[in-house]
């Protein structure tokens, strides 16, 4: 009798251990990387019928994720602000010049608290210095606490922009090197090139940025490390005035639509493949659906889970 009784319990205590493991969906994604492409328009890239200054992403690419034509920042449209979304999942209008921290913490401190991990588990690479601000916050129980590496700009914070190439070479050595799990990395060229009002050098700019790219995505796919674990993002931080508007692709930065609408790719082994869709989604939601993939939740986001990337 007490035998019955115990193999009973046991098996009332099997199935609710079961019910708890159904309700959480365990995924493949162990890493995750963000590519950024700093500043090219919609009308270059994926909005141009020829694709010919992204041709990796559209030929080699997109056939193996998903490109949303949906795709917005709809926050602050500048470089600070842009990459302030895609890492805390709130919007928020900060100084573009290096000299001011987030308010809230990042997906990277949320994943290294969460994670326990070496803070060389999640890194920030940047061709623009000032991005080295993405590894901290002011919140006053977050700052100074699970800050990611980074290696931005000629030498951290302060230092100068370095050239793309550059960044490369270093995102491939710390790949190669420290096997980092949760990285954004940030070409620079386009935005550089719009500014200094060089169209042919912003559309070279492009085209580069869409080569290194796609090589870092090849590197991933073939790493004995990241392959078929890694999720990769690609998109924009902000995109540029429409010819037209006040002096067209030099600046943006405000509300129009060549500003807010930008490129979105996604590959993972969780995700659908060789998809286009439309349906809306924003910045905010690149960390929080990454926060769902590595099992931590950003408080106060009100972004949202890309479920409809989701196989």
């Amino acid at each position: 009798m007490m035998l019955r009784y115990l193999i009973a319990i046991l098996l009332v205590f099997g199935s609710l251990i079961s019910f708890s493991q159904e309700g959480k969906r365990e995924y493949k994604t162990k890493y995750v990387l963000v590519l950024v492409m700093d500043g090219p328009r919609w009308t270059e890239t994926w909005g141009d019928s020829t694709h010919k200054l992204i041709p990796h992403m559209a030929n080699d690419m997109a056939p193996l994720g998903i490109v949303s034509t949906a795709f917005r920042n709809n926050g602050p449209t500048y470089t600070n602000a842009g990459h302030t979304a895609l890492t805390t999942g709130i919007y928020q209008g900060i100084k573009n010049n290096g000299l001011e921290f987030p308010k809230n913490p990042s997906m990277f401190q949320y994943w290294l608290k969460a994670s326990g991990k070496a803070k060389t588990a999640a890194y920030v690479i940047a061709s623009k210095d000032k991005l080295a601000i993405l590894t901290d916050c002011k919140d006053k129980d977050w700052k100074g606490k699970y800050r990611p590496y980074s290696d931005c700009g000629v030498d951290g914070l302060y230092s100068g922009y370095r050239s793309d190439q550059i960044t490369y070479d270093k995102t491939i050595q710390i790949l190669g090197t420290d096997h980092p799990e949760l990285v954004l990395v940030n070409f620079q060229q386009p935005d550089s090139w719009g500014h200094a009002n060089n169209w042919e050098k912003y559309l070279e700019g492009t085209k580069f940025s869409d080569e290194f790219i796609y090589r870092i995505f090849d590197y991933v796919r073939n790493s004995d490390f990241y392959k078929d674990k890694t999720t990769i993002f690609v998109t924009n931080d902000h995109g540029r005035h429409l010819d037209g508007h006040k002096d067209g692709f030099v600046s943006h930065g405000d509300n129009c639509e060549g500003c807010r609408k930008i490129n979105f790719f996604a590959y993972g082994p969780d995700f659908k493949k060789n998809l286009i869709i439309d349906t809306p989604a924003e910045q905010i939601d690149i960390p929080v659906t990454i926060g769902e993939l590595l099992g931590f939740t950003i408080e106060g986001s009100k972004g949202r889970v890309m479920t409809e990337l989701f196989e």
